[in-house]
């Protein structure tokens, strides 16, 4: 099977030995993606609905670099510092997008990389 790394720069660089996302067999991988923003390098994490929403972009961005979009994503991950903060993310999560949601599972970890309070993964089929 082939596959293909997908590199935008308008989503963080990897901080690790992986890649963005890699598409293959028709389906595109999507590392989890954190609230770096792109652009500085740096956290963008002023309270909890900033960070999501800079998770959100740079998702979209990995996205369009493959040519897809939200109504593209079949599955996601989320990660959370703590499941109390699961209303919150949940509604900023949800206005991205229109209506046939993916399959999801939403996961509380003891720590995520750089002590952000989301990281989000996803597998888009195209």
């Amino acid at each position: 099977m082939e596959k293909k790394i997908i590199q935008t720069n308008e989503a963080p660089a990897p901080i690790g030995p992986y890649n963005q996302a890699v598409a293959a067999g028709g389906f595109l991988f999507i590392s989890g993606q954190i609230c770096i923003n792109p652009a500085t390098g740096e956290l963008n994490n002023a309270d909890l609905q900033t960070e999501t929403v800079q998770v959100m972009k740079n998702l979209t961005a990995v996205l369009q670099e493959a040519g897809m979009s939200f109504s593209n994503v079949v599955k996601t991950t989320i990660f959370l510092s703590d499941m109390s903060l699961f209303a919150e993310v949940n509604e900023i999560y949800g206005k991205y997008f229109d209506g046939g949601f993916p399959a999801r599972e939403t996961v509380a970890v003891k720590g995520l990389p750089k002590n952000v309070n989301v990281e989000i993964s996803m597998i888009a089929a195209g």
